[in-house]
């Protein structure tokens, strides 16, 4: 049984053992990450085995924008000329423990990640979620879930409408 709940200075021991294999995610979840939260930069969501106490995953949610000039071609008519940059949210980091690999934690990390996103842009704007891949290992995930390349940019995003499908069938 696992549990996806916000990074709090309860999970502070817990992040030591963290190692998702790729030094730039297990510093961040180690150094920087509470101060994000703390300074309201961003939101950090960790899956916490249950019965071990471990943390199998993390990801982090904050408020992004992107410009008119980096949407595709096809989704730019949706906008009035007059809009500069289009909000989006940015799932900015997502890393599961390397002992966890495998199993499906990603994928169950990034559909809660969608889920709130999607939850979240019924209150506040926000036309996608937006990914900026770590490598092409990452860019290889995301795209199996639909996440298409912003043009010029090594940036990814979902379109909304296309989670309001996925998460408002009835």
């Amino acid at each position: 049984m696992v549990a996806i709940e916000i990074l709090t200075h309860g999970h502070r021991k817990l992040k030591k053992d963290f190692n998702c294999g790729k030094a730039l995610l297990d510093s961040y979840l180690r150094i920087q990450a509470s101060q994000d939260v703390k300074k309201k930069l961003s939101v950090c969501f960790v899956c916490v085995e249950s019965e071990t106490g471990k943390i199998q995953g993390y990801y982090t949610l904050s408020n992004n924008s992107i410009p008119i000039g980096a949407v595709p071609e096809g989704y730019k008519n949706q906008f009035p000329n007059s809009y500069r940059s289009i909000p989006t949210t940015l799932l900015g980091r997502l890393a599961v423990d390397a002992r966890y690999q495998g199993l499906g934690v990603g994928k169950m990390l990034l559909i809660d990640a969608l889920q709130r996103s999607y939850s979240i842009s019924r209150s506040v704007g926000s036309f996608a979620v937006v990914v900026d891949p770590l490598d092409e290992e990452a860019e290889s995930f995301y795209k199996k879930y639909g996440f298409i390349l912003l043009p010029d940019s090594q940036k990814m995003f979902l379109p909304m409408r296309t989670l309001e499908i996925l998460f408002d069938r009835k």
